[in-house]
């Protein structure tokens, strides 16, 4: 068989399982609709990470690590190990504080400004704020680079709060299963739904099946047309879920945004990304022509010609 007519067979199941579909609009739109809705949520899921990211930038511009000197340790010497701090590729900048100006803003904000000129000498070290890029923004890379800073023998003291970054990654990761969780129980209703209705096809159609076997049609050729319609369920589907999760983002935007401004933040919930797109189509057209096959294959083998 030629690659053209096996082609214009393919063209000809694909056309005629988009005019049935056509020909039913009331109960397809039900069964898209349908599974539009299972599709949503895994979409929604994803897309509250997203912006949850997003929003947060992982938290690494809110994290600081304070590097406290020995004070023994001579200006000089702090400002050579900040040279050499910013030269690591996980460090986005790095501020020297001299012992000098951190007593005079401690005296000027304190309000112990007269208590301080009792002091002979100055008791604060020098300090250096670091702050990670965001790739290192982790808890894991957050540690890296405090043991970095730790075991410089000059050094006196490191602070870090990482519990609260450790719990919105622990919370990031609850919402990334609960994703993949939804996503595995949702696609099995999807297939569920379009093997339900490619079933009900099938027995709708059972006579005709029954005549395109009697007349030497093979299990494949009977079978195509039901794969296409599968397949154009999941798609549709899809596509709708798109719109669904779009309509959703136009709809939150506005509250988002204002919230946002009064927290002073230019923050605006984000769509779903191409490639985000891209999975969901790729999804709902596996998930539909997948439940169509094992419909198909299930119910169109009992399916013989009468004798």
């Amino acid at each position: 068989m030629s690659l053209g007519v096996l082609g214009g067979r393919h063209l000809q199941a694909c056309l005629g399982s988009a005019g049935r579909l056509a020909r039913s609009p009331l109960a397809s739109a039900m069964t898209l609709l349908v599974i539009a809705l299972s599709l949503s949520l895994p979409a929604g899921l994803k897309l509250l990470v997203n912006n949850a990211q997003a929003a947060s930038g992982n938290f690494a511009n809110a994290v600081d690590l304070s590097v406290y000197f020995r004070t023994e340790v001579p200006l000089a010497k702090a400002q050579q190990l900040a040279q050499a701090a910013r030269q690591r590729a996980d460090v986005a900048a790095v501020t020297l504080i001299p012992a000098d100006q951190g007593l005079e803003d401690f005296r000027r904000y304190s309000g112990f400004g007269d208590a301080l000129t009792a002091l002979k000498g100055n008791p604060l070290p020098h300090v250096l704020h670091v702050r990670p890029r965001p790739e290192a923004g982790s808890p894991a890379g957050l540690e890296t680079l405090r043991r970095y800073f730790v075991a410089w023998p000059e050094v006196e003291l490191v602070q870090m709060d990482t519990e609260w970054v450790q719990r919105f990654h622990a919370l990031l990761e609850l919402l990334r299963r609960l994703l993949l969780l939804a996503a595995a129980l949702l696609g099995l209703g999807v297939l569920a739904v379009i093997g339900n209705t490619i079933r009900l096809e099938i027995l709708a159609r059972r006579a005709e099946i029954e005549v395109t076997k009697l007349v030497g049609g093979s299990n494949a050729y009977v079978r195509r047309p039901f794969l296409y319609s599968g397949a154009l369920y999941g798609l549709l589907g899809a596509a709708l879920a798109y719109g669904i999760v779009c309509g959703a983002v136009q709809l939150l935007a506005p509250p988002v945004a204002t919230l946002a401004r009064l927290y002073g933040s230019g923050f605006a919930l984000a769509g779903l990304t191409l490639g985000d797109v891209g999975v969901l189509l790729a999804a709902g057209l596996v998930l539909g022509w997948l439940g169509a096959w094992l419909a198909a294959t299930r119910h169109l083998a009992a399916i013989e010609p009468r004798g």
